[in-house]
């Protein structure tokens, strides 16, 4: 695309009648420009043979667990195209996720925002910049795997690459109905972003997330826990690799926050069988650990804001059991194989619950979606905390009569 018709096109998408109905206008924009033919013009690789050099994805989603059930989709990705630059265009957050996954991505660029993508308040002249130095970059082929494509379909196109692959909705706006497929709403996070790779011809290689575990991860936890204030964490509250239990209370979405008082009550009576308690929790979560700490009848460990990303994961790693909301550390154990407690409160399990039903339980309010039931549930609806219990100590039992 020539500057003249990129500009005009950011202009038409950036208005603000196009920019809250833009999945109705892009395909009429672009074809008004050109640029959709040019696209199709390009000679079209087989499937099954495709062989490109360099690849983007797009996924410009904001949480550790849209990253991490991305991750299987990256697996498969990189075993087909060892070779391959892979790209990935995300929020900051993904800037170390990239560098921790190395192994299968190759470079992050930061995404530059869009008209409809709520993530990034952008900037005509921002995205501009950003769409004129990609272009350069001479993709052979561009993955949408941020979701169904309503918005992010036409900047996936703008990316210029030779082949573009996602997923659309039927009746909206699709880029090519060759290697675009109507988006799977009924599937978890992890299936959808694999059906587009076999949709692909691209074999897959498991559904398991994973999250690597480096040496400074360790060294991390343990300063950490040296650190700690008197020296509370190493000596009174020594912490014994299988004797604590992890309560994380905190999510992005107030909406999916069990109460405290509840996690509280959990948490004392594990704290009654033996296991010691650590809270979990990001610096502006340490509100609500402390809530769950003052509620408690027991001490606590809370941890909240003093760990980084590799710190947790090593903290979880050695944790006997996760017990949390439906939020990013739900994940992280998934990938970690640590068994967990997931509490859905008004998201939907369908969707995000751990696929390994051995290792995780859900607990949902009733009538709350689960993956055998699509009925809506009253958000109002609060799960018991025996329910929680119940299944934490099932988990538990497991592990004991485990060989």
């Amino acid at each position: 695309m020539d500057r003249v018709k990129r500009d005009t096109f950011l202009k038409c998408c950036t208005s603000k009648k196009v920019s809250v109905n833009l999945h109705s206008k892009v395909s009429e924009v672009t074809e008004r420009l050109g640029y959709k033919s040019k696209i199709m013009n390009y000679p079209k690789l087989k499937t099954c043979n495709l062989q490109p050099q360099r690849i983007v994805v797009v996924r410009s989603l904001p949480g550790l667990g849209d990253l991490l059930c991305a991750v299987p989709a990256f697996r498969a990705l990189r075993t087909a195209f060892p070779q391959a630059h892979i790209t990935l265009i995300g929020l900051p957050l993904a800037r170390d996720f990239v560098q921790r996954f190395s192994h299968y991505l190759d470079e992050w660029l930061e995404f530059p925002g869009y008209p409809g993508i709520p993530e990034v308040t952008g900037s005509p002249q921002r995205l501009t910049s950003f769409l004129n130095d990609v272009q350069q970059s001479g993709f052979d082929l561009a993955l949408q795997l941020h979701g169904s494509g309503i918005y992010t379909n036409p900047f996936t196109v703008l990316l210029g690459a030779r082949v573009n692959a996602g997923f659309f909705i039927p009746g909206q706006y699709c880029p090519d109905s060759e290697y675009f497929f109507p988006y799977p709403d009924d599937q978890p996070e992890i299936r959808r972003n694999l059906q587009l790779l076999t949709s692909l011809g691209i074999s897959l290689q498991g559904e398991e997330l994973e999250f690597p575990l480096w040496k400074s991860d360790w060294q991390a936890f343990e300063a950490m826990r040296s650190s700690s204030p008197s020296g509370r964490i190493a000596t009174t509250h020594d912490l014994q690799p299988g004797r604590y239990i992890c309560i994380h209370p905190g999510a992005s979405v107030s909406s999916r926050r069990w109460k405290p008082a509840q996690f509280a009550a959990v948490a004392d009576a594990l704290a009654a069988q033996g296991f010691q308690i650590v809270l979990t929790g990001t610096a502006i979560e340490a509100q609500l650990t402390q809530a769950v700490a003052d509620a408690m009848h027991s001490p606590a460990v809370d941890l909240a804001g003093k760990t980084s990303l590799g710190a947790i994961a090593a903290l979880l790693k050695q944790a006997q059991l996760l017990i949390c909301n439906d939020t990013g550390i739900s994940h992280l154990a998934a990938a970690l194989q640590v068994k967990s407690v997931v509490l859905f409160s008004a998201s939907d399990p369908n969707r995000w619950a751990p696929l390994n039903r051995h290792l995780h339980r859900i607990v949902t309010p009733p009538q709350c979606p689960t993956p055998d039931d699509s009925i809506p549930h009253p958000s109002s609806l609060i799960p018991h905390p025996s329910t929680v219990l119940s299944h934490a100590n099932d988990l538990l039992q497991e592990l004991a009569y485990a060989p």
